[in-house]
């Protein structure tokens, strides 16, 4: 989806997605990151803050209703104000009867020209985690997780088949030329790479469009602001891309995952099986001589 000024407009227009997906049979649900607003965190700015809301909030309010209608579980990406001062990039888990089963504070914040999320955002303390919902056990990381192959293999340990990703990516306008194929390659290539190391289903929801942000006066921050490349996909346990979206318009996708295809990736490839988790200590370590 593409996204406006106007928070209540974005939340209308992506309910009507969302049943319109599940009017054609979508059984779990998952929004782009940060759905309800443009991507504010190509500035630093205080005015921002005001988008942030609680959980359970008018959001979550609005999904359960939509979940309880058409018996679906809902992903959805929300800027939460867990309290004065204290702000997380939060995804929230329903319930197909509309109850919320949790949520995931996303853990890896980035900190690069546009995507200035560590002045908005407090790091996830929520750890990786897994719900198993009526319609799947389902792990939820947001953006920048998805090129960390840590956080993808411990949500996977809780017995995750899916794996969403609520994404908020895109080309610096100047920069598409000469880097924009490899900067996207490799988005696809290592979250793909989870699907094959983990035998699962990895589901990237991308918002699409070219947004430029104002300031207080209405004026552009940065001239060329972010061109985000959409290319939504789900990728199958064999890393295979069932179906991937446009790069310049909105695009609903509809994907049936087939979970005896779980099984048979895990049970062939034996990746769980064969870790020697007496060797990977160093792992919690920053660096190693």
């Amino acid at each position: 989806m593409a996204c406006g000024p106007d928070p209540a407009v974005n939340l209308e227009r992506q309910l009507a997605l969302a049943g319109r997906a599940m009017k054609g049979g979508a059984r779990i649900f998952c929004t782009q990151e940060l759905f309800r607003s443009q991507y504010f965190c190509q500035v630093e700015d205080h005015r921002f803050f005001a988008l942030a809301e609680s959980i359970p909030g008018p959001s979550t309010d609005a999904f359960a209703k939509l979940a309880r209608k058409h018996n679906a579980v809902v992903v959805a990406s929300l800027f939460e104000k867990r309290a004065s001062g204290l702000y997380h990039n939060t995804a929230v888990v329903i319930e197909a009867d509309g109850s919320i089963m949790g949520i995931y504070r996303k853990m890896h914040i980035p900190d690069d020209p546009l995507f200035y999320e560590k002045f908005y955002f407090t790091p996830g303390d929520t750890g990786f985690r897994a719900w198993k919902t009526s319609q799947g056990t389902i792990g939820v990381l947001v953006c920048w997780d998805q090129w960390f192959p840590e956080g993808a293999r411990l949500t996977a340990l809780q017995g995750a088949e899916f794996l969403f990703y609520p994404t908020a990516i895109g080309w610096h306008p100047r920069e598409r030329k000469q880097y924009g194929k490899a900067q996207h390659d490799s988005w696809e290539l290592i979250q793909r790479s989870h699907a094959v190391a983990n035998g699962c289903y990895v589901c990237v929801a991308n918002r699409t469009g070219h947004e430029r942000i104002l300031d207080a006066k209405g004026k552009p921050v940065n001239k060329d602001g972010l061109q985000f490349w959409g290319q939504s996909f789900v990728a199958s346990p064999d890393g295979q891309i069932v179906k991937r979206a446009a790069i310049d318009r909105e695009q609903m996708m509809l994907v049936d995952c087939d979970l005896d295809q779980v099984e048979f990736s895990r049970t062939h490839w034996p990746f769980l099986r064969d870790r020697r988790i007496d060797a990977y200590g160093d792992l919690t370590r920053r660096f190693t001589d």
